[in-house]
């Protein structure tokens, strides 16, 4: 059964949530709107009084790099569970994660952050699934390999 849209729809709410994402990134509505793959004009509309579909919202969210909850939310509708994230308590988690969070942080270009945050998400996930199959290994020296042409490309 689909959810239904709220009909009290506020684009000051969607408005206040939306703006200062733009001035973040110091782009315009016309600029966020295309990044998102949503028609030039999306922004405006919603912030005009269009209420913007669900689907929108998700396309903003991922454009920003926020949860998709906090647009659905100010655009109207219920909140997605599949959005839902865990909170991490930051006094249980050890120095050496504390030490990779400080370095991510320091990134400034969210695209690339973000993406950093995938491959090493992709990675942990290899590596506890081949700890459940039993086949897990890591080395316990990290080791820098240097970068070789192969033979014969002088």
């Amino acid at each position: 059964m689909a959810k239904k849209r709220i009909r009290n729809y506020d684009p000051k709410r969607f408005r206040r949530l939306v703006e200062p994402l733009l001035a973040e990134r110091n782009e315009s509505y016309r600029q966020a709107s295309r990044a998102a793959g949503l028609d030039e004009t999306a922004i405006s509309r919603y912030f005009g009084g269009t209420q913007p579909m669900r689907d929108a919202c998700i396309a903003l969210a991922d454009h920003f790099g926020i949860n998709p909850n906090k647009l659905l939310e100010a655009a109207g509708y219920e909140p997605l569970h599949f959005f839902d994230r865990r909170e991490i308590d930051l006094t249980k988690v050890s120095p050496e994660g504390k030490e990779i969070l400080e370095k991510l942080e320091q990134i400034t270009d969210p695209k690339i952050r973000k993406r950093l945050f995938e491959v090493i998400d992709v990675m942990l996930d290899g590596y506890l699934l081949a700890e459940q199959e039993g086949v897990a290994r890591i080395e316990v020296e990290p080791r820098l390999v240097p970068v070789t042409e192969p033979a014969g490309n002088s």
